[in-house]
């Protein structure tokens, strides 16, 4: 789950070896080579980025570790992006054996700042992101069979991520056996209903912060290089109940309804809108479990305390939606009652728009 490229007004961080051997790099392949890189994300992977300028025009350089995320499954998924019609950075020079990526920099301003600063921009911004979509699951069938699948197994272990992570390590909950069971139901529940749907080419973290707004061609897609062939409506739930920004309810519905139409005209197999509706909101307990767990494990493990402060709107989602699903209800209730109220104080809530 990247966060989104965003400048630092602070000078430069002291380089660090691999700032070092990235400098030394692009001496070679740019006329004009930067004097020092400027921190341009904060990323939850191993990944980091940074900008830089070479005379003409400013640049983003991928720092991605080979040993921790190669840089080959990036470019290869950069590459169909493309084929499909989305607008993703250009790969300007690659250096795979380091891990570095001189890329085009698409802008500044992400959706969540856009958004952030103006909410009426949304009706704007969230049709454009939805046909980009559309666009995607309709060019990216002839990509499926080359992309890993969303499977059981990948699925169940998302999952786990939330009982592991969260309720044992984060918030140190000692489960009875009856949660520990209503917990496996649900879990197995949420991935038969994920496997049902059919399959389409999953971004997989297509939200707010990895959309950023361009002039043209609008909008430039980021941190996709986790793609997997999987269910239908998971992008759509990842975007329109971000974990970043909420939107009311009516708001939502209106969206739904846009991307399901211009789904329909495009062939996509979406089925009738009231069933639609019904499987993404499943879906996005799925998706909403595992990035509360993944919010937990990057402070746990990776001293990244950030993400903290949205799991309150993460696990709001999972409340609203399973109450309207007599076979999930338990775990919505469960949460409400043991999770959300164990929930550490954190510095800012996620914000609600």
């Amino acid at each position: 789950m990247a966060q989104v490229m965003t400048t630092f007004n602070a000078p430069p961080d002291a380089p660090d070896a691999r700032q070092t051997a990235a400098l030394a790099w692009l001496a070679t392949v740019l006329p004009t080579p930067p004097e020092a890189l400027r921190p341009a994300s904060a990323d939850a992977s191993f990944r980091r980025y940074f900008r830089l300028h070479d005379g003409a025009r400013w640049l983003i350089l991928m720092d991605a570790p080979p040993t921790l995320e190669p840089v080959a499954p990036f470019l290869r998924v950069a590459g169909w992006l493309r084929d499909c019609g989305l607008h993703v950075p250009a790969v300007l020079a690659v250096n795979a054996e380091a891990g570095f990526l001189l890329l085009e920099d698409l802008g500044q301003t992400s959706y969540f700042a856009a958004l952030q600063a103006d909410p009426a921009q949304a009706d704007v911004l969230y049709p454009d992101a939805l046909e980009a979509l559309v666009t995607l699951q309709v060019g990216g069938q002839r990509f499926l069979d080359a992309l890993p699948p969303y499977d059981a197994a990948l699925l169940e272990r998302e999952m786990a991520l939330f009982r592991d992570w969260l309720c044992l390590r984060h918030l140190g909950l000692a489960l009875s056996g009856a949660e520990e069971a209503m917990l496996a139901a649900a879990f197995a529940a949420l991935r038969d209903a994920a496997l049902a749907q059919p399959r389409v080419f999953v971004h997989r973290d297509y939200h707010s912060r990895n959309l950023m707004v361009c002039a043209a061609a609008n909008p430039g897609v980021l941190d996709f290089q986790d793609a997997v062939a999987g269910p239908l409506t998971y992008d759509v739930v990842s975007l329109l109940k971000d974990c970043y920004l909420r939107w009311p309810p009516a708001d939502r519905a209106r969206w739904i309804g846009v991307y399901h139409a211009a789904a329909v005209c495009r062939g996509l197999p979406v089925g009738e809108l009231a069933a639609f509706t019904a499987a993404l909101d499943v879906m996005g307990i799925q998706r909403h479990l595992k990035a509360a767990g993944i919010f937990a494990r990057l402070w746990h493990r990776d001293g990244k305390p950030g993400y903290l402060g949205d799991l309150p709107t993460t696990l709001d989602y999972v409340v609203e939606a399973a109450a309207g699903q007599p076979a999930l209800a338990p775990l919505g209730e469960f949460i409400a009652r043991r999770v959300l109220p164990a929930l550490p104080p954190v510095v800012r809530p996620g914000p609600v728009l």
